[in-house]
């Protein structure tokens, strides 16, 4: 599904015009990335619980040399689904 697609059905599953699911839809990523940000955690109960952790650094290879690089250790968005969804599932 695309953005696009989630905005329409949003839009007719509350009856609102897709103008208005994309302004929901933009405020809710932007209000998940802001609280990622500040505490690392958000939880949603019964859908999930995103949380932020780090990646170490590692030893990757290169698939077209093959050759060793070093990738940096960086900060990942990790997703726990919640028990309604994973029974849903």
């Amino acid at each position: 599904m695309t953005k696009g697609e989630l905005i329409k059905a949003i839009a007719k599953d509350a009856g609102i015009t897709q103008a208005q699911a994309a302004r929901a839809l933009d405020s809710y990523i932007a209000n998940v990335t802001k609280e990622l940000k500040k505490s690392g955690k958000l939880g949603l109960v019964g859908f999930g619980t995103f949380s932020v952790v780090k990646r170490k650094a590692r030893t990757g290879r290169n698939p077209q040399t093959g050759s060793k690089i070093a990738i940096q250790s960086k900060n990942v968005v990790k997703f726990k689904a919640g028990h309604k969804l994973a029974d849903r599932m």
